[in-house]
Order: structure tokens, then C-alpha cells, then sequence
């Protein structure tokens, strides 16, 4: 009997490993990917199906025509926009990043660039304290902590004197957010969502499909996006990770109704609610006189947006590209661009924590250092604490901030948002924030040839995992 059932398991397993194998090869984004799980699964089956149920390059074909419902509903606030001045007659080509994002360069915004944990929290306790109508909060990770309970008590105080408050995280670490502060905010009247969508079951298969993006925005008016999450190592309070390096951006203007729309579609999909009557669409009026665009992408959408707007982004420089990423784990057409913007003789510095939070991308990292020296790209470890800031800066004409970071997972498993201004003024501003965290950081000069030996071995095994990273 016992052989019986055996022999019906592994019959089983067979049929469900080639089907897993035929379903890589089928919806994996290139072919590296597709190779690498097609061996896995074949060579180690036992491991490989249940690693592939929860990392696999699972398309949602369902999720995706409800993404594209979810776009349509808000189809009508996609158009009418005022028109970008483009006075400059070097200004960038504007079509790639408009392809990307499906919305227009838009003139009229003021932005200010915030710089860690206290300028940031402080700007946002601000905006919460004197909302008036509607708050809509998005963050990836939401800590019961100092933090978290602060953040908390200011929503819950701005629900009760009758503001409107939607809450979207993501679920990635469940204990992020306890029950019991889930119930207080929901009982204050907030209304709170998983940023991703299906029940418990469906989203533990999830586990490679993550909203990363994080903004607040405040009455339509007042916007907020960059690399925080609420939690007390963003405050720099962690003794493991020491002072926390990141930024924010803040903007007013017609940039703020966008990021709006993205949180409303985001949340329709998630929810089912459409918020399209709900919401102010016509109080962002001009600030300031700043072109701008902000720039969402995901894994649902019908191109690789991500891969795209990273190599729009480094072929409109002229002479240089400065980045500031955590992570460094490029996919092909990152890589080349790269390479190719270096060899054309552009200053191409990416700016990189020296410190660890998660090892598998530290260690791959590592490997694609030396065929981006040899290009002639620098590379730059901080060195005072951890360095979470996502930034891009080109020439004097293009500056960038947002959740992407300049890895495979961002480029094409997240949800992500940037921000992108195409003005000289917050180009000045933030090459003086990069200058001071290049100033803190020592230029790569070591091959991985004369790095220890395990690090020798472990960086290109690291890499090989570089699509799930």
C-alpha cells in the first residue's frame, strides 16, 4: 500500500515539475530567469516546486486584467493636464518617461527635498496635523513601534475631528503591525488595507509580488514619496544599523494629483473601492513653476517599466549620472546602459551602502562590481550607517527620488514610485545632498579577485539568485 502511494506522489510530483518548468519558461521576463528556474526545478525537484510556489515569476494573468480595470476606472483623470513649459533647449526627451508612467510631464510644482528620519517625520506630522478633508497613506512597512504608535496616534487623531484616512501596507513581514493597533486605528475610523490583493492564503503566494511604493498625500493638495517606512530604524534608532540615510521629497502642484491617482487605482484593485468621487481632483493648483512627472511601475503591467524608465533615465545624460541606490543588483539592460553611458566617456558614480541589512543582495552585488569599474563606473560605499536613499541625478536637467532601487526586484517584481523633476533648481539641490554622502563614503578600488575568499566564492552564487533578490 505504502508503495502504492509513493509511486502516486512521485507521478505526481513529476507532472507538477514539468508543468512548473513549462510555466518558467513561459512567463519568466528573460531568458536567464527562465534557464535558471527550468534547472532548478528539473535538477532539484523536491526543493524547487515549493521555493517556486512562492518565488516564481507568476504573472496573476487575473490580477493584471484587474490592475487594467482598475487604470480604466480612472481613465478620464489620466488626461487634461497642464502643459510643461520645456524652456530649456536642452530639455530632456520627455516621451520615454511619458510612455513609462501612461501620464504627461506637468508644469506648475514646487518640491523640497527632505533629508532622514526627523526633517522627513517632522514635514509629515505637519501635513497630518492640519488635514482638512482626506489623508491617503501608503507605506511598505509599518512597525508597531515609537514610531509606528506616533504615526498611529496623529492618524487616529486626524480621523476623529472628521478627516477621511485610507491606509495601505504591505504585508511582506505580517508582525510589522500587530492586530491590536489595527484595531485601534480601524476603530478611530480609518479605513485599512493590505497593499496587495486576496485573503491570507493567496497572498503567502504572493510572497514575490510587493507594493514597495510609500507617499502620503493630504487633501490632493500636498504630496510625499521617497525611500521611508515607518519604523525606528528609519529614525536612525536601530543599534544594528546605526543612523539611517534617506530622503523624502515633498511636493505641491499638479505632480500631487498624480500620485493620487496611483494610490486610488492602487487601492481599487486591492479593495473594490473606487474612490474616484470620493477624492479632490482639482485642488492642486500650481505651486511653483517646476516640470515634473511621477513615475509608477509593477510587475502587472503589459512591459518591463521598470528596466525601462532606468535606461531612459541613464541615455538622457550628456555627462553625468550620479545614483544613489541600496541595493545593486542590475538586470541586463541596467547593466549595459551602465557600461555603455561609461564607455561614452559620462561620469557614472553609484553611491551604495558599505553596511548590511539583508546578505544575499550585499553578496551579489559584489559580483557585478568589477565589469562596472572596467567600464569605468565608480563605485562608492557609505560608511556612516546605512544608506537607504533612491535617487538619480543626470546633468544639471533630471532629478529623481522615489522607492526604485537600482535591483532586479524593483525593476521588475515591485510596485514602485519615483518622482522626477526636470529643472535645474532641485538638480543644484540635490547634487549637494549627493556631494555630502559622497564625502561620507570611500571609492571601490579592490577587484573581487583581492576580496577574502569567501567572498570570492559567495558573490557569484549570490548572483545567480539575482532575479529573485
Amino acid at each position: 500500500m505504502m508503495q502504492v502511494i509513493l509511486a502516486i506522489l512521485s507521478t505526481v510530483l513529476v507532472v507538477v515539475t514539468l508543468w512548473a518548468a513549462w510555466h518558467a519558461a513561459k512567463t519568466s521576463r528573460t531568458p536567464q530567469a527562465a534557464v535558471g528556474w527550468v534547472v532548478f526545478l528539473l535538477a532539484a525537484p523536491y526543493l524547487a516546486v515549493v521555493v517556486y510556489a512562492f518565488l516564481g515569476p507568476h504573472r496573476y494573468a487575473s490580477r493584471a486584467r484587474a490592475r487594467r480595470k482598475s487604470r480604466a476606472l480612472f481613465k478620464d483623470h489620466r488626461s487634461d493636464w497642464p502643459e510643461a513649459a520645456h524652456n530649456d533647449p536642452l530639455a530632456v526627451n520627455l516621451r520615454p518617461f511619458e510612455s513609462v508612467a501612461g501620464l504627461p510631464v506637468v508644469c506648475g510644482n514646487s518640491a523640497r527635498i527632505l533629508i532622514d528620519g526627523k526633517e522627513t517625520f517632522e514635514a509629515l506630522f505637519e501635513v497630518i496635523d492640519a488635514a482638512e478633508s482626506y489623508l491617503l497613506v501608503q507605506f511598505y512597512i509599518y512597525r508597531d513601534d515609537d514610531l509606528g504608535r506616533e504615526v498611529a496616534a496623529r492618524l487616529m487623531a486626524a480621523a476623529r475631528r472628521g478627516v477621511k484616512v485610507w491606509l495601505a501596507y504591505d504585508v511582506f513581514r505580517p508582525v510589522s503591525l500587530r492586530p491590536r493597533l489595527l484595531r485601534e486605528m480601524a476603530d478611530a475610523g480609518i479605513r485599512i488595507a493590505h497593499a496587495r490583493s486576496g485573503g491570507p492564503i493567496v497572498r503567502r503566494f504572493q510572497f514575490n509580488f510587493r507594493n514597495h511604493r510609500k507617499a502620503l498625500i493630504a487633501d490632493g493638495r500636498v504630496g510625499f514619496l521617497g525611500g521611508h517606512n515607518v519604523g525606528d530604524e528609519y529614525m536612525g534608532r536601530s543599534p544594528t544599523f546605526g543612523p539611517w540615510r534617506d530622503t523624502f521629497l515633498r511636493v505641491e502642484g499638479p505632480m500631487v494629483t498624480q500620485l493620487q491617482l496611483i494610490f486610488a487605482e492602487d487601492w481599487h484593485w486591492v479593495t473594490g473601492e473606487a474612490l474616484r468621487d470620493t477624492l479632490e481632483w482639482t485642488s492642486a493648483s500650481e505651486a511653483g513653476d517646476l516640470d515634473g512627472l511621477i513615475v509608477a511601475t509593477g510587475p502587472v503591467d503589459a512591459e518591463d517599466t521598470g528596466s525601462t524608465m532606468i535606461y531612459a533615465t541613464l541615455a538622457a545624460a550628456h555627462e553625468r549620472i550620479w545614483i544613489s541606490t541600496p541595493y545593486l543588483v542590475p538586470d541586463l539592460p541596467s547593466l549595459t546602459a551602465l557600461k555603455h553611458a561609461a564607455s561614452q566617456g559620462k561620469e557614472v558614480r553609484i553611491l551604495i551602502p558599505d553596511s548590511i541589512d539583508h546578505y544575499l543582495p550585499w553578496l551579489a552585488a559584489f559580483a557585478y562590481f568589477d565589469e562596472l569599474m572596467e567600464a569605468g563606473v565608480e563605485i562608492w560605499r557609505y560608511r556612516e550607517g546605512f544608506l537607504h536613499q533612491k535617487a538619480f541625478l543626470v546633468d544639471d536637467r533630471i532629478a529623481a527620488i522615489g522607492t526604485h532601487n537600482l535591483d532586479q526586484r524593483s525593476l521588475q517584481l515591485n510596485f514602485e514610485t519615483t518622482a522626477y523633476l526636470f529643472d535645474r533648481g532641485p538638480c543644484i539641490e540635490l547634487e549637494r545632498v549627493l556631494q555630502a554622502d559622497f564625502a561620507r563614503s570611500v571609492k571601490l578600488d579592490k577587484t573581487l579577485a583581492e576580496q577574502p575568499l569567501w567572498l570570492r566564492i559567495a558573490a557569484p552564487v549570490a548572483r545567480l539568485m539575482a532575479p529573485v533578490l
